[in-house]
């Protein structure tokens, strides 16, 4: 068995790509050219395209699963995307983050004058005029997202919100200099350490499972000689994987974590309660308390979700369906009063194709908000969600204050 790596910076220099964005290893009688890039550099499209035509490999890899590369490719794609089924999967926070975050990338390309994505929709399409095989190897983006979230202790999941929102309307400047940075491996690695840092959950599942995954794909595509495009964050974790030997079973990390039980008691638990106190309000302080109590309850919910959905500028009847699910959705875990005013707004105000196109412009002018339908639709489902969490804390606190009081 082989069991030699070539050095990487020898072996790019010998072929004059950048040393710090190929790499070529010799593992087990095959040969992996690592094609580190950023996501918003015409650079790194160029470059990919080079590695390929010289290298003619057997195979190309690239990061990318069947929904971003359906995303890159396919310009009508927000034809067949129905917004309602969204909602009615509870996949619209999902479905949010992951247009912030292509938002963000979109708003860097904008900038520099080339989209995000481009260097891998340049490796798939230089393949394809070669004849050489692609694989798919990232994980579903859906899955990645969604193992973040529940990975983030609930506290941080706000700061997480904030700094992506925070990055989507960031105005600074970013220069071709500053990209160039960021695909040395020291600049990387320091970054990749920071968000280790800072949220250790989040890098794994974001950097280190990919790692992971991105690897054990390209283990199992077929050639002797492959190439692989992947961003240069992931170069150091995938050298490291590819040189372990280390076949990985991908079914652990490619599953969606359950929520945990004790939010599970906690989502039941806490509307019994209230509902518990209420009944024994009236049993011990009579039938007029407990109604007092219910109809705090009911505004304490209704009001600051209705006004949420006013402050969205959602349809009037959205802010009626907002003012009366919020008491209701307050005492089960099963559908929050925030999808089902989300609901109503998409029923009513549905979004048209072109307003899905330009959402990745639209999203970084918080004005852009209230013009494009589909982002009057997230609205009407952030505001009312925020108004009718206030309200069951508030209406929880009272009732809870009069039962001891």
């Amino acid at each position: 068995m082989e069991v030699s790596i070539s050095t990487p910076d020898t072996a790019s220099q010998e072929r004059d790509y950048p040393r710090d964005q190929v790499h070529m290893l010799k593992i087990d009688g095959r040969e992996f050219i690592l094609v580190g890039t950023a996501h918003v550099s015409r650079e790194s499209a160029a470059l990919v395209r080079r590695v390929i035509e010289q290298e003619m490999p057997d195979r190309v890899c690239v990061e990318l699963d069947q929904q971003r590369y359906q995303a890159l490719t396919q310009k009508t794609r927000w034809e067949s995307l129905d917004i309602k089924e969204v909602i009615r999967k509870k996949q619209l926070s999902t479905l949010i983050v992951n247009l912030l975050l292509s938002a963000y990338q979109k708003k860097l390309g904008l900038k520099l004058g080339v989209m995000p994505g481009t260097e891998l929709l340049e490796a798939t399409q230089t393949a394809e005029e070669h004849g050489i095989p692609i694989s798919l190897c990232d994980r579903d983006v859906r899955v990645t997202l969604r193992r973040a979230w529940r990975s983030t202790p609930f506290w941080k999941k706000a700061l997480l919100l904030s700094a992506i929102l925070a990055s989507v309307f960031d105005d600074k400047e970013v220069t071709k200099e500053q990209i160039g940075e960021m695909l040395k491996g020291d600049v990387l690695s320091e970054l990749m350490k920071e968000l280790g840092e800072a949220m250790p959950s989040l890098k794994r599942v974001l950097i280190d499972e990919r790692d992971t995954f991105l690897t054990q794909k390209m283990r199992e595509a077929e050639g002797q000689r492959i190439v692989a495009v992947v961003g240069a964050g992931h170069l150091k974790g995938i050298i490291k994987a590819l040189d372990a030997r280390q076949e990985d079973d991908l079914e652990e990390i490619n599953t969606i974590l359950p929520v945990s039980s004790v939010w599970k008691w906690v989502g039941w638990g806490v509307p019994a309660a209230i509902i518990a106190s209420i009944v024994f309000i009236g049993w011990s302080k009579g039938p007029e308390a407990a109604g007092d109590n219910v109809l705090y309850w009911i505004l304490a919910n209704s009001v600051p979700c209705a006004i949420g959905a006013m402050l969205a500028l959602a349809h009037p009847l959205t802010i009626v369906a907002a003012f009366v699910s919020a008491p209701i959705t307050s005492l089960t875990p099963v559908i929050g009063a925030a999808y089902v005013t989300a609901f109503v707004q998409a029923y009513l105000r549905p979004p048209v194709v072109n307003e899905f196109q330009v959402v990745g412009e639209d999203m970084g002018s918080l004005r852009r908000w209230w013009g494009n339908k589909l982002l009057r639709v997230f609205l009407a489902f952030i505001l009312p969600g925020l108004g009718s969490m206030l309200g069951s804390i508030v209406g929880g606190v009272e009732i809870f204050r009069n039962l001891f009081g």
